[in-house]
């Protein structure tokens, strides 16, 4: 199965990017690449991906599936958006720092005796 990933290159602190092609199962840094098919600098003033799309286009077409990362900077540039938004992985809605404090209240307050328990006289 074919992957569209990114596989960082250049020094410490200045990181740039390559968009390449290659088999899921194989690390990025083991150089078994299919295909170069663009690169991307975040370190640039507008982040800007250069890619090109005549070539993912077709591996998408044939079966390649893009990473969460890769998807999220194609479409912020522009690609076609029926090809990679059934890609983008949706957030878990994460809860606030307020939430345990509130359980924790709703715990510790006693509970109000039913109509039912109560003894009757």
């Amino acid at each position: 199965m074919l992957v569209i990933r990114l596989s960082r290159i250049g020094h410490e602190n200045l990181q740039k990017f390559r968009l390449i092609v290659q088999e899921k199962t194989s690390s990025p840094k083991s150089g078994k690449v299919i295909a170069l098919v663009g690169h991307y600098n975040p370190e640039n003033a507008e982040n800007k991906l250069v890619f090109d799309a005549a070539k993912i286009e077709t591996f998408l077409k044939n079966g390649a599936t893009p990473s969460d990362t890769v998807a999220r900077l194609l479409l912020k540039n522009g690609f076609k958006k029926e090809l990679v938004a059934k890609f983008v992985l949706k957030y878990t809605k994460q809860k606030s720092k307020k939430a345990p404090k509130e359980e924790a209240k709703l715990a510790a307050a006693p509970a109000a005796p039913k109509a039912e328990d109560a003894p009757k006289a």
